[in-house]
C-alpha cells in the first residue's frame, strides 16, 4: 500500500506548490486540487476577487452582516421595482442603502419585511436571486 494509487498525484503536488507556494493540505483529492490550481491561476492571470467582494467576504466571515449594496448586489442608482397585493413598489439603491418613499434603509430585507409584514430575503422579494416570489 505503499504505492499512490494515482500516477498523477506527484505532478499535481508540485503544480499545486508552485502556484499556491505551500505544500496542499492532507488528502486532497487530485481533481479537488486542480480545480483550486485552476481557480487560483485565474484569479493571478485576471486580478481575483474584486476588492470590495473581498472586503465583504471578509465581514461575513466576521459575523457581521452587510447591506446588499455593499455586497454588490446592485449598484447605486439602480431603481428595482415590485409589484405586492395590487400595489408596485420602487426601491433606488443609494450609496450605504436603499431608499423607498423618501426613507432610507440599511437593508433590502428590512423593506421587504415592511411591505409584506413577514420576514423575507430581501434580494429574493426583489427578485435580484434565484427563487424570486417566494417567502423565506
Amino acid at each position: 500500500m505503499g504505492r499512490d494509487p494515482n500516477p498523477e498525484r506527484p505532478r499535481v503536488l508540485a503544480e499545486w506548490e508552485a502556484v499556491i507556494g505551500s505544500p496542499p493540505p492532507k488528502f486532497l483529492s487530485v481533481g479537488f486540487m486542480e480545480k483550486a490550481i485552476a481557480h487560483e491561476t485565474q484569479c493571478k492571470a485576471l486580478g481575483g476577487l474584486p476588492a470590495q467582494t473581498r472586503r465583504a467576504l471578509a465581514q461575513i466571515a466576521k459575523g457581521k452582516t452587510v447591506p446588499a449594496a455593499q455586497a454588490g448586489i446592485a449598484k447605486a442608482g439602480t431603481h428595482l421595482v415590485r409589484e405586492w397585493n395590487g400595489r408596485s413598489y420602487q426601491v433606488e439603491v443609494v450609496e450605504g442603502g436603499f431608499r423607498m418613499d423618501g426613507k432610507d434603509w440599511k437593508s433590502l430585507s428590512a423593506i421587504a419585511k415592511h411591505i409584506t409584514g413577514a420576514t423575507w430575503s430581501g434580494p429574493r422579494f426583489f427578485g435580484l436571486t434565484s427563487g424570486a416570489g417566494r417567502g423565506s
